[in-house]
């Protein structure tokens, strides 16, 4: 449990809080329980050292006020919209025989230990805190999830969680999942067709099929080019033939 130095306050203007924020100071307040309200002020440099803690919020500290202590628990803590400093702090009085409701972070032990996680599932967290009703005297810091012997599809369930006395779930009637452990997802990319050398042959087969074929066409495009040739010599030379006898055809009739 945290302990820290706090003085008490007397400002009763805006003016007066924002000359104790210039310090270096902010401001707070106590309040719960039986006793009046009391207006309180923090270091700012402890105010940040606490907030880089873990579960700040869920921690019960004991306030050092001017020689008395006060167990509280920090339930708000505003700041400042452009520098996003710290400017003022709400702490709740523990008063013993009440409950509270609180969100407390859930914490995962023994990964080495799960066969799921060492076939590489993965952990799939559902839940990273539980709202739970607890009493002021009995607030856990954090809740264990064992993952010794969870394998591949299995889900850790609030049941599976060992919950101090007299702390309860808000939610109640269903027993609901805290984090699964799932199978990975690998995604392969399409392999490339290897090239055999059946494949080559039969690309080398089709090219020289390809370059006989144009050259039995060119081939026979000359030959019919010769033909036509030498059809048209013989046309020609019957032409002149007929010619000649239509000449001799006269000189037979004188």
């Amino acid at each position: 449990m945290n302990s820290i130095e706090v003085s008490i306050r007397n400002t009763k203007t805006r003016g007066e809080v924002n000359t104790l924020r210039a310090k270096d100071f902010v401001p707070g307040i106590v309040y719960g329980g039986k006793d009046k309200n009391q207006k309180v002020s923090i270091s700012k440099k402890l105010v940040k050292s606490l907030l880089d803690k873990e579960n700040f919020l869920s921690n019960i500290i004991t306030l050092n006020i001017d020689g008395n202590t006060q167990d509280v628990l920090p339930r708000e803590i505003k700041f400042d919209i452009m520098t996003d400093e710290p400017i003022h702090v709400d702490f709740l009085r523990i008063v013993k025989g009440s409950k509270i409701i609180l969100e407390i972070p859930v914490k995962f032990i023994n990964n080495e230990k799960s066969p799921g996680l060492k076939r590489g599932g993965v952990l799939n967290i559902v839940r990273r805190k539980v709202e739970l009703k607890c009493p002021t005297e009995n607030i856990p810091n954090e809740l264990i999830v064992d993952l010794e012997g969870s394998d591949i599809g299995e889900s850790l369930k609030i049941s599976s969680i060992k919950l101090p006395q007299n702390v309860v779930p808000t939610i109640q009637g269903r027993d609901f999942v805290i984090a699964t452990v799932a199978a990975p997802t690998i995604i392969k990319e399409p392999e490339k067709p290897a090239e055999t050398e059946e494949g080559v042959e039969d690309t080398e087969a089709s090219a020289e099929g390809t370059e006989g074929a144009e050259a039995k066409e060119t081939a026979g495009g000359e030959d019919k080019k010769e033909g036509d040739k030498k059809e048209g010599d013989k046309k020609e030379g019957k032409s002149d033939k007929k010619e000649n006898e239509d000449k001799k055809a006269p000189a037979e009739k004188k």
